[in-house]
């Protein structure tokens, strides 16, 4: 990030605006009923990664998959995993 780009990220975030957007925030993360795996990378470029290191195209269910499971290989939360046992059912 330039310079001059973060010091007017971080004047906002210490004026009145700013400080007003944080309860929102934390309550819309609250709310959140699935966390996924991929940190700041977009799906987009999950599945462009998958498709590259599997030649083949990935469905929904597969991104998915990919993208709420933990590096164990359970699903993030059981509410995730309910989701892929109903979507594997419905193939």
């Amino acid at each position: 990030m330039l310079r001059y780009k973060w010091e007017d990220a971080v004047r906002f975030w210490n004026s009145k605006k700013g400080e007003d957007c944080e309860p929102v925030g934390t309550s819309s993360r609250q709310k959140q009923k699935f966390t996924h795996t991929v940190g700041s990378r977009s799906f987009a470029s999950v599945v462009e990664a998958e498709e590259v290191s599997s030649g083949q195209k990935v469905r929904c269910l597969q991104l998915f998959e990919i993208t709420h499971r933990k590096k164990d290989g359970f699903p993030m939360t059981s509410e995730a995993g309910k989701i892929m046992v109903y979507l594997l059912n419905k193939i």
